[in-house]
């Protein structure tokens, strides 16, 4: 089984690689794919997923682990 990550990325999206399934509140699966961008500014016109609006919204969010 390959190892599941979550990278976030500086100013825009969670993007998860390997194996996972992203569900909604009713328990439904979206489409599987390999690696998923999911949004974090909550202006995206896809959501769950990223489809870019962060740029345009100048989204600004770079956290650090362990601090």
């Amino acid at each position: 089984m390959a190892e599941t990550t979550i990278t976030v990325r500086d100013h825009g999206p969670y993007v998860i690689r390997g194996e996972f399934v992203v569900v909604d509140a009713e328990g439904n699966q979206f489409e599987r794919k390999e690696a998923v961008a999911l949004c974090r500014c909550g202006h995206s016109a896809t959501k769950p997923f990223c489809d870019g609006s962060h740029n345009r919204e100048r989204f600004q969010s770079a956290p650090r682990a362990g601090g």
